[in-house]
């Protein structure tokens, strides 16, 4: 049976990268910000400097993000003009926001930037996404979550363009891409992915089309509430992105506008 999705709701957020939920908190990612809401979108607690230790190499960029048993994971870089440098995925205390520990990542495994991350309770990995064109953006990269080890890529098939952040749910993996334009009201897309046991690939779906958004913009990450049944994805509007980061604003808009989608689940 296919799967739909009914908008039920948008939230206004501070951030612009990313969205995770658990036990009835939301946390929200900007690019050098983490914020955590109540259930019913309060904020609880924000940190404006989460680099200000803790990190051997510089970095500046948060990606998508995931939370699991009250931490969360984030894919941090040093990211300027489309380029990205000394990626690693951070661990924060979700209660506190502060940094508890790092992992590199595998430069061999020719991952050039980290728009996102997920967490896979069921076999103890954390997964890496990347919005680089070219190889890079073909892959999801594989880690260990107990010990940060890499255990390798899986090749995407086919492979959606300028992926934006990842989500694991009920045994898939779920992929936004930033990939209509929203100069000319193209919508971006969230695909689908289910990964055997020791796979090299897999085949990718499309799973929704986001033609319901309140402006079309630019798509960021994606989380499941699972107490409720609900999609979340986070999206932007109002400002012009060019290789990646904002570059002026769309008539009509002084500032960048942050939105949680808020989708049932059906």
């Amino acid at each position: 049976m296919q799967t739909t999705y009914r908008l039920l709701a948008s939230h206004d957020v501070t951030g612009r990268q990313g969205i995770a939920y658990e036990n009835g908190c939301y946390y929200v990612s900007g690019s050098t910000t983490l914020t955590k809401y109540d259930k019913d979108w309060n904020v609880l607690l924000e940190t404006a400097d989460p680099f200000s230790t803790g990190f051997e190499k510089q970095v500046n960029h948060i990606g998508d993000i995931d939370v699991y048993q009250n931490e969360i994971y984030c894919g941090v870089e040093l990211f300027l003009d489309g380029v990205a440098k000394n990626i690693q995925i951070a661990i924060y205390d979700a209660e506190t926001l502060t940094l508890k520990r790092t992992f590199p990542f595998e430069p061999d495994s020719g991952q050039t930037e980290c728009s996102g991350i997920a967490v896979n309770p069921d076999n103890g990995t954390v997964w890496m996404c990347s919005w680089a064109d070219g190889a890079s953006g073909r892959y999801l990269y594989k880690y260990d979550l107990k010990t940060g080890a890499y255990l390798g890529k899986i090749h995407l098939h086919a492979v959606p363009q300028w992926i934006q952040g990842v989500a694991y749910h009920d045994g898939a993996y779920y992929i936004t891409a930033d990939d209509g334009d929203a100069d000319y009201n193209e919508p971006d897309h969230i695909y689908k992915a289910v990964i055997p046991d020791d796979a090299t690939h897999c085949k990718v779906t499309e799973e929704k089309v986001l033609d319901d958004v309140i402006k079309q913009g630019e798509i960021e990450g994606l989380s499941f509430d699972t107490d409720n049944h609900r999609l979340l994805v986070l999206y932007n509007r109002g400002a012009r992105i060019i290789l990646g980061m904002p570059s002026g604003f769309y008539d009509g808009y002084d500032h960048e506008i942050h939105e949680v989608f808020e989708y049932e689940i059906i």
